[in-house]
């Protein structure tokens, strides 16, 4: 094995693994099955800080790899609104965000051999 780490994307997000072509990393995906229900009284911003982490622990790893997990909600009126399963969700969900102020919650967790690193970002 070479001096570079092997990158590990623990994410289905084809979004998620085109920056990180665009970075020009060298990487691998590894979709891992995390249950993506918010705990009782859980914070919208705890939601995807913990599934962020779940992702990059739940991920196979060898011991000097990196694996990187994410999670990201969009929070409108406090709620937490699921991901689209259908076209017609996905047009019903930006309906209802049309000329409304809401939030975008992205948590990124980054596992290394020193343990896990998260960061959340508010837009």
């Amino acid at each position: 094995m070479g001096d570079q780490p092997t990158v590990i994307l623990a994410s289905s997000s084809p979004r998620r693994r085109d920056i990180l072509t665009a970075l020009g990393l060298e990487f691998s995906v590894q979709i891992t099955a995390i249950d993506e229900r918010a705990l009782a009284g859980e914070a919208p911003e705890q939601l995807v800080a913990r599934l962020a982490e779940a992702k990059a622990m739940a991920a196979v790893r060898g011991r000097d790899d990196l694996v990187i997990g994410a999670d990201t909600a969009v929070v409108l009126d406090d709620e937490i609104l699921g991901k689209p399963a259908y076209r017609a969700d996905a047009v019903g969900t930006l309906l209802r965000l049309s000329g409304r102020s809401h939030q975008v919650l992205t948590a990124v967790a980054l596992r290394g051999a020193h343990g896990v690193e998260t960061a959340l970002s508010r837009t």
